[in-house]
């Protein structure tokens, strides 16, 4: 059987994979030592609220396969992949609801985690903009999620170890290389996602963490001097 290399992945889509991966293990160490590493915590939190603005846009104008338009699955053909009958580069279909459903709760993991506080000496960068009730209401949804994160990361890490030892297919190589052996005759290989598309992705991205980073809100004024 004749096989060769086809180009999947694009460097952008990469990075980001690993790029999350390290600021996920990062805000959970940050989260669970806490103290002085709460501040940390929330800059990783920005890192992380970047980075899936990027993903999002890129999931629009990037490459062929990082477009949620290739990998969002159809019913029919997560049927065909339950049955064993699809073929495709990229993700296949149960592995791009994953994607989805970890961009879903990290996206929440973010936001809740801009307007939240630790009731001690941390505010997320967005909290002036809600009541305190609201604060504390949103503080308590970013920690219960925290637990639908580890289940789906966990979950993501066994699958990609089944389809390694039990499929025998490597789906981390792929996501390093950006190549992945293939032998389907008519498999082609990604298109666009060029520099073009990647500068709008950043300064979209810029745009949305000037906003994410409270940068606009006006800092308190500073309390009148004492009274002699």
């Amino acid at each position: 059987m004749n096989t060769r290399n086809v180009r999947v992945w694009d460097l952008p889509t990469r990075l980001f994979h690993w790029l999350l991966a390290v600021l996920v293990v990062a805000a959970y160490i940050t989260a669970q030592i806490g103290g002085s590493l709460i501040e940390w915590h929330g800059r990783v939190g920005i890192a992380i609220t970047g980075l899936l603005v990027f993903r999002l846009v890129w999931g629009v104008i990037g490459s062929t396969y990082a477009r949620f338009a290739d990998f969002v699955p159809g019913p029919a053909h997560l049927w065909a992949h339950l049955r064993g009958h699809w073929s495709g580069l990229g993700h296949n279909p149960l592995g791009a609801l994953s994607v989805l459903a970890l961009l879903g709760v990290m996206l929440y993991q973010a936001v809740t985690g801009l307007f939240s506080n630790d009731e001690i000496a941390f505010s997320g960068p967005l909290r002036a903009l809600v009541s305190s009730d609201t604060g504390d209401w949103l503080s308590g949804l970013h920690r219960q999620n925290y637990w639908l994160i580890i289940v789906l990361v966990g979950l993501h890490v066994s699958a990609v170890l089944f389809y390694a030892l039990v499929k025998k297919d490597n789906l981390v190589r792929p996501m390093i290389t950006g190549m992945k052996e293939v032998d389907e005759a008519d498999a082609r290989p990604a298109q666009g996602g060029g520099a073009v598309p990647f500068m709008i992705a950043l300064a979209i991205t810029a745009a949305v963490l000037y906003f994410a980073t409270g940068s606009f809100i006006e800092p308190p004024p500073p309390p009148p001097p004492a009274a002699w």
